[in-house]
């Protein structure tokens, strides 16, 4: 792997099938990587590998819940049978519902946490049992700046997410002494297929503004992010530029969270 770039790595990407998992396996493949994409929606998939394709890349696409370990497992080894070695892993598979804690169905509770939690638990899970006795490699969860900072009608997800960031940092530091490193990317309001349908009413100049009423500083920068913003931060702390740097969080909110 380039100090800059991803040359020669081998990069497993969950929720590939759109918004920022999808910018996240166009940007690594980009950057010289051979990307296993997964996704549990296989027309989002078939999309990013035909954007993938356009680009000169082939990648390797796979139909996956991540909240289904055993198949997680069957992934990675599906993936280094055809591409080798995985050394570089995001989770970045997500589902989100809102609404007030009251409100929050069974369903929607557990599969938030099926998904943002356990999904990161088992992919975390299989890299460790790959990376750690080869002694490198590094894991990027993709998180939420809701998992720090509460958010009215947003607590299960909160929750889920939290969760998440918690077990990535504790995960590398437990792999920290085989040379492995995991980090986590916190994105804020981000301009993807979920984000404009929570907002199609009111576009997106209210959460760049903020709402006092419901507690919520808006975002200095007075934009939301791209999905390829959060992927460059993503491939940042994947490459070897940040071979020092394990167990962060690094939010890309514009300075929504004030931090």
């Amino acid at each position: 792997m380039s100090e800059k770039g991803m040359h020669g790595s081998v990069a497993v990407v969950t929720g590939a099938g759109g918004g920022i998992g999808r910018a996240i396996a166009l940007d690594l493949a980009e950057h010289g990587a051979r990307v296993a994409a997964a996704d549990i929606d296989p027309a989002g998939l078939a999309a990013t590998a035909d954007l993938l394709r356009g680009r000169g890349h082939e990648p390797l696409t796979r139909t996956l819940d991540v909240a289904d370990p055993a198949r997680v497992e069957e992934f990675f080894d599906h993936a280094e049978t055809l591409l080798g070695p995985v050394d570089t892993v995001v989770p970045a598979a997500g589902t989100l519902a809102t609404g007030p804690v009251a409100d929050c169905s069974d369903e929607d509770w557990h599969r938030m946490l099926a998904v943002n939690t356990t999904g990161v638990f088992a992919v975390g899970r299989a890299a460790a049992r790959r990376l750690g006795p080869r002694g490198h490699g590094s894991l990027v969860t993709v998180s939420s700046n809701a998992g720090g900072v509460p958010r009215a009608g947003m607590a299960a997800y909160a929750a889920s997410k939290a969760a998440a960031t918690a077990l990535t940092k504790s995960l590398g530091l437990e792999l920290a002494p085989l040379g492995v490193r995991c980090n986590v990317v916190s994105p804020g309001s981000t301009d993807t297929p979920m984000l404009r349908a929570m907002t199609a009413a009111t576009g997106y100049a209210p959460l760049v503004a903020g709402d006092p009423a419901a507690f919520k500083v808006g975002i200095p920068l007075g934009r939301v992010a791209t999905p390829q913003d959060v992927a460059a931060a993503v491939r940042f702390l994947a490459s070897a530029a940040a071979r020092h740097i394990t167990m962060h969080e690094l939010y890309v909110d514009g300075g929504a969270t004030l931090r």
